[in-house]
């Protein structure tokens, strides 16, 4: 008997499901938990169509990957069935460890762990809970199956992930600059001694991947008021931790959340792998909401500034912000707010935001040219892109609370 499922996706249109363990998959409720989870964090409040969810990403990157694979096979790459199904699984669950508002709260929610390794310890307990169905897609995962193209696809500088978030996100938030020809580059890719790479006649495609990958970063991912509304969210949980440490009882709230943030985790157990499983963006909105009446002066602000959008002032600038100037502004918030020169540093404060448009030194962008010889994109002579292609961008910006 046959089986069959489509849905219907705004960007790539219509997605088919036509694997019974693929579905089971999608119908858990860790992967469901995705739907409420924010592709692109605080970015809404920039861009207000950015509301896609992470599940939405991962059934896009699942398309693609669908798509590569039979591109692929169409050029006699040998794989098995077996092999095409762990690449899509892998593919699906390569993001199911993204916690509330994915990357703005990393290690935050659950102490010192990335998303990668919270969504391996998630794919393991599927694998159990699924018969050890799950144990290739483990593997390629990983990057320790033997056909390392198809780990490639999941993880690289050129992979079905960055493929499908940039097309995605570029069409939810409207900024046109981020759409990328996914097809075009899916019929260039090729395998070559067991490494993926790129026909020569894809160079033109892949410069304008990396150049619209660069435009994305600075123009939405890091436009300097969804860094603010990030970082002021970062600065929530942050403040909420050092009150519950200083001994505020109020600020535990009894939800998932509050078991995470204040449970002094040493090591993350199967049941509050259990807990995070069932945390998603409105916990942290709900929670936010109830502090936002905190006596705490300064949670009360942090709080009322991400609801109300009342947000802080954020300066993005070439050079270091001195000491001097993050003195002076602590200072003259503490004086005009009656606070301590401690509690002013939750409300101005100062980081770096740093974008490359691509790293030779990690995975790699191999173009393979047509009399046999391979060389990496940054080798290539293109106007666009050869001469700043490895160069980081590095901006540094203070972040400050306007009463």
């Amino acid at each position: 008997m046959s089986y069959r499922k489509n849905i219907n996706d705004p960007v790539h249109g219509f997605i088919t499901i036509n694997d019974p363990l693929i579905y089971a998959i999608i119908s858990h409720p860790w992967f469901q938990r995705l739907r409420r989870i924010n592709q692109m964090a605080m970015s809404y409040l920039v861009y207000p169509g950015a509301v896609h969810s992470r599940l939405h990403h991962a059934l896009g990157a699942y398309h693609l990957m669908h798509n590569v694979l039979y591109e692929l096979k169409q050029k006699g790459i040998a794989f098995s069935e077996e092999e095409e199904q762990a690449a899509k699984i892998a593919i699906l669950l390569h993001d199911v460890g993204h916690g509330p508002f994915s990357h703005a709260l990393e290690s935050m929610v659950v102490k010192d762990l990335e998303h990668e390794t919270l969504s391996l310890m998630i794919m393991e307990e599927l694998n159990s809970a699924m018969g050890g169905r799950l144990g290739m897609a483990i593997d390629i995962f990983k990057n320790v199956y033997p056909k390392r193209f198809l780990h490639q696809l999941i993880s690289g500088q050129l992979d079905v992930d960055r493929m499908d978030y940039l097309t995605r996100d570029s069409f939810f938030s409207g900024v046109i600059e981020g759409m990328i020809g996914c097809d075009r580059i899916i019929k260039m890719l090729t395998v070559h001694d067991g490494q993926l790479m790129v026909e020569e006649k894809g160079i033109y495609s892949i410069e304008e991947f990396l150049v619209s990958r660069r435009l994305m970063y600075w123009q939405v991912y890091q436009h300097k008021t969804v860094l603010s509304a990030e970082m002021t969210l970062v600065k929530v949980l942050e403040r909420a931790i050092w009150l519950h440490q200083h001994g505020d009882a109020m600020v535990a709230q009894d939800n998932e959340l509050s078991q995470l943030l204040f449970g002094n985790i040493k090591k993350l157990q199967r049941a509050d792998l259990e807990l995070f499983c069932r945390l998603d963006d409105s916990d942290v909105i709900s929670t936010i909401k109830k502090w936002r009446n905190h006596p705490d002066r300064v949670l009360s602000i942090l709080c009322n500034a991400l609801l109300d959008r009342k947000l802080f002032k954020l300066r993005m600038q070439n050079d270091p912000i001195t000491l001097e100037e993050l003195h002076e502004k602590r200072a003259a918030i503490a004086h005009s707010s009656s606070l301590s020169q401690e509690d002013a540093s939750f409300l101005v404060f100062t980081g770096e935001a740093e974008n490359s448009l691509y790293n030779p030194n990690n995975e790699r962008i191999n173009i393979l040219f047509k009399d046999g010889k391979v060389r990496d994109i940054s080798q290539v002579d293109s106007p666009l892109i050869h001469q700043n292609l490895s160069r980081p961008v590095k901006k540094f910006y203070i972040c400050y609370y306007q009463s």
